[in-house]
């Protein structure tokens, strides 16, 4: 009796397969009736507000969905027996022609042949997305070096703004929804006085350009001028915070109801309290969401949400000008550091620019670049504007041409109070999603600070600050955590030079 050699039995079993595979697809279709006759009956029996000619056509769209995925699972099937087949038939052949230098050839360049060709597709299929990532990881890398220094805690809720003083001795200040303003040493963390004039949440803060006086803007519909005097302690060496245990927080983020403080805490409780203003400027109808000082020190901007910004006179507390025409509410107001220029953000998707240098004219000009709130708008050292968006852009702008924006940045969160470092040409941009990112002027991404469960902010980032006189410390930014954090960022020159 002839043997049935192996090929010929197992073109013979695949045909079987096949059969049999034709077999079952006939049998799914020949109940396709009877299906749809019980998916009828079913729709008649249940009750519902659809008309019943979409009932069926939906019922008929689904029994389609269900049939073609039918068909996929038994060719799915099918095929791993013809793998398992191939699998055991290569096994069987390995074993008995174990001797034959030619079948191991035969097999060695069919198993590689079809590796290359898997190989390829893999290749050929990810080379686009694999290239992307690759750029993008080698466009983030090695450009700025970034060390958590101190962490300033103390406020019993968010913190909106904070600044560094221009003149000595150097303070950082934060200003809280708590209804108090801070001073701290930026070597220690120790905090050396606390502000307690406003009634209510403390929306900014900044510093006279050079005596001893800070601005703070409240939702009191206040702005108060006041005076410090503050000792700076003997610096300490500046503990490793990677290695320190977190505040308590809960998994998600927030604080932990359990841990919540009561009072104080003993680091605030023990500051000097500053309780009366040298100077309240009123005439605002809503909240004062921020204020700032004129070059010279003089006189001082206020941006408030009942859509207007002031101009006081410091020594008289006078109003002198009214800097009105924001359809919605502002949300931020800067100067410039050596002219009479103002900047002004607000929610109705503009800032404003309005020039004071010539007493006689006092000219505005209306920028209309994003899509959202304008979060803030501050100018640099040089003739630039940066705008910082709920849109989730910054964008760069030569205040000689302002018509368009020569860089634009794209986030993946909204943007909120924004800074640029003097010498280093740096923005610094605080998100929603609790992370600060670090762009050049140009728009090119230099580097994102530290975040983990161990450091970094675990609420929104309000706002960051330049602090370049500092020895240690030269990055500010503080959250809803009620925290501030000092970092240390380090830029090559060469990054610096472009």
């Amino acid at each position: 009796m002839p043997v049935e050699s192996g090929s010929s039995a197992a073109s013979r079993q695949a045909k079987q397969k096949r059969k049999c595979h034709s077999l079952s697809i006939r049998r799914t279709n020949s109940t396709e009736q009877d299906r749809g006759g019980l998916q009828r009956d079913l729709m008649e029996s249940q009750d519902s507000k659809l008309p019943v000619s979409l009932r069926s056509n939906l019922l008929d769209l689904f029994g389609q969905i269900e049939r073609e995925f039918e068909n996929l699972h038994i060719e799915n099937l099918e095929l791993r027996r013809e793998i398992e087949t191939l699998n055991d038939r290569l096994a069987a052949e390995g074993q008995t022609l174990e001797g034959g230098d030619l079948a191991k050839g035969a097999l060695k360049t069919k198993a590689s042949h079809s590796t290359s060709q898997l190989s390829q597709k893999l290749r050929t299929t990810y080379k686009a997305s694999t290239s992307k990532i690759v750029s993008s990881f080698k466009a983030t890398t090695s450009r700025a070096v970034c060390q958590l220094l101190k962490e300033y805690a103390g406020h019993r809720d968010g913190i909106w703004d904070l600044s560094v003083s221009r003149t000595g001795p150097l303070v950082l200040g934060t200003a809280s929804a708590d209804h108090s303003a801070m001073l701290w040493s930026i070597e220690t963390g120790k905090c050396l006085l606390k502000y307690v004039g406003h009634q209510g949440s403390v929306n900014s803060i900044k510093f006279h350009p050079t005596e001893q006086m800070a601005l703070t803007a409240s939702g009191d519909q206040t702005a108060h001028i006041w005076r410090y005097m503050v000792q700076l302690p003997t610096a300490t060496p500046a503990a490793d915070l990677t290695q320190q245990q977190p505040p308590p927080y809960e998994e998600d983020g927030e604080l932990s109801d359990r841990e919540e403080p009561d009072g104080e805490g003993e680091g605030p409780s023990e500051c000097p309290c500053v309780r009366v203003a040298a100077t309240t400027l009123r005439s605002h109808q809503g909240v004062v969401i921020a204020a700032d000082w004129l070059v010279g020190g003089r006189q001082v901007v206020t941006a408030s949400w009942d859509r207007a910004a002031n101009l006081y006179d410091v020594e008289t507390s006078e109003l002198v000008h009214s800097l009105t025409g924001h359809d919605q509410e502002l949300t931020h107001c800067c100067t410039h550091p050596s002219q009479r220029l103002v900047v002004t953000s607000s929610r109705d998707t503009t800032f404003r620019l309005w020039d004071f240098r010539d007493p006689a004219i006092h000219s505005v000009n209306v920028f209309q670049g994003h899509t959202d709130t304008v979060t803030s708008a501050v100018f640099t050292a040089g003739d630039n504007v940066v705008s910082g968006s709920d849109d989730r852009t910054v964008k760069v702008w030569d205040l000689k041409n302002m018509r368009s924006p020569i860089a634009t940045i794209r986030t993946d969160s909204a943007v909120n109070r924004i800074s640029v470092s003097v010498n280093q040409r740096v923005i610094a941009l605080p998100h929603d999603n609790r992370q600060v990112r670090l762009f050049d002027m140009s728009g090119v991404r230099l580097a994102r600070l530290p975040r983990s469960n161990r450091q970094g902010h675990r609420r929104m980032v309000c706002c960051t600050t330049w602090g370049e006189d500092s020895a240690s410390c030269n990055l500010f930014s503080c959250g809803f955590d009620r925290q501030a954090i000092g970092w240390n960022i380090n830029i090559p020159a060469l990054l610096q030079e472009k």
